[in-house]
């Protein structure tokens, strides 16, 4: 995997945290008026995109050749 690869899963992880930090908003909204059905889902969504997150940091930026984009992972999480 070259350095494309990473710079590309970056990307893709700061759009993913993006995603998150709303879903986590909504969450909060959804859990504060007891909208409970909604709030169980949005849960599995926001576990389910931290997942991918993980499996991205960890396939493609992992290695200390591609220390820079690791820590722009890091930033953007």
């Amino acid at each position: 995997m070259g350095n494309s690869d990473a710079a590309q899963a970056v990307e893709l992880i700061r759009a993913l945290c993006e995603v998150l930090d709303k879903m986590t908003r909504q969450l909060a909204w959804l859990e504060q008026r007891g909208v409970r059905l909604e709030a169980a889902a949005l849960r599995q969504d926001i576990d389910e995109a931290q997942a991918h997150i993980n499996r991205l940091q960890r396939r493609y930026l992992e290695d200390d050749k591609h220390s820079r984009a690791r820590q722009l992972a890091n930033q953007a999480t």
